[in-house]
């Protein structure tokens, strides 16, 4: 098990090294980096998250059809299922109708 205090004390070592060479420079990086990856991320359990956590987003879209004025206002989570779903339904009726607009989605 590497300990942080093991790993200070080698990097003090190598800073304090008066010639420092190549090799010096390669053991410096190397404990720096392991100093970062396992100490220097860590989270106090006492810390506070600025994440707001899951937002519920709305959509915000006009555009005048009668499409526009269902969804506006509606939670993206229950309107995604629907179109997936119209989707699914045009394919089988107009494959060649669902095909240009999957590539228009995808450009």
């Amino acid at each position: 098990m590497i300990h942080e205090s093991e790993l200070e004390e080698a990097i003090a070592a190598c800073q304090g090294e008066r010639h420092p060479t190549a090799n010096t420079c390669y053991k410096l990086a190397a404990f720096l980096f392991l100093k970062r990856e396992l100490f220097d991320n860590r989270i106090p359990e006492s810390s506070y998250s600025f994440d707001a956590g899951p937002v519920n987003a709305q959509i915000e879209y006009k555009s005048g059809t009668i499409f526009s004025q269902a969804i506006h206002g509606k939670r993206e989570e229950d309107v995604w299922p629907i179109i997936d779903e119209l989707f699914s339904a045009v394919r089988v009726i107009n494959p060649r109708l669902h095909d240009e607009y999957i590539r228009k989605l995808r450009r």
